[in-house]
């Protein structure tokens, strides 16, 4: 009997020693890849968003109105699942979609936060990803925002976008806003 109480403090160290010994391997470093084998590239797209707030069959929604019925739509939030086109038609072939949201951020003027995956479903970049997170003020002629990250071929990207409003329609909403991204990616 009195052999057990040391055989088990002998196993308990035994134990003690084994996790400590062990190193954490969440975390690993590894080199750099070669540079032959990865070349950052420089991507221009052009394409045609489509908002669509009216209708039957609209392709961003309203979550909350506005405080106060604000003239800036402050503290207004809309999710958005929007056509992306290569054409200015809403009936151009379709490129991608706008997915995500945007809010009535500013009180002075139209000020959105507008946070959005541009995720490509045609041609080269399908299946690719490009986040999208700034600000929009929609009634200025050209908006930039930042490209903040991306996946598939547009992993690691980062770069801009310029949104310029195409066309809107003041007693519905519903607006066609051109873009040009420029992105750097591997």
């Amino acid at each position: 009997m009195s052999k057990s109480p040391l055989f088990l403090l002998f196993l308990f160290l035994l134990l003690l020693l084994n996790v400590e010994a062990k190193p954490a391997n969440f975390i690993k470093t590894s080199p750099s890849p070669s540079k032959a084998r990865l070349r950052r590239k420089i991507s221009h797209l052009h394409f045609y968003f489509h908002d669509i707030v009216s209708g039957r069959n609209p392709t961003a929604v309203r979550i909350t109105q506005p405080v106060n019925n604000s003239l800036s739509i402050f503290g207004m939030i809309s999710m958005m699942d929007d056509p992306l086109t290569q054409g200015p038609s809403p009936n151009s072939t379709e490129v991608g979609r706008a997915q995500g949201m945007y809010a009535g951020a500013a009180q002075d003027e139209v000020g959105f936060l507008q946070a959005m995956n541009l995720c490509f479903t045609a041609g080269k970049y399908n299946g690719s990803v490009l986040t999208v997170l700034g600000r929009n003020a929609p009634m200025h002629p050209i908006r930039e925002m930042p490209v903040i990250g991306g996946s598939g071929l547009f992993r690691f990207a980062n770069g801009y976008a310029l949104a310029r409003t195409h066309w809107f329609d003041l007693n519905t909403g519903d607006a066609t806003v051109e873009y040009n991204v420029t992105v750097m990616h591997y």
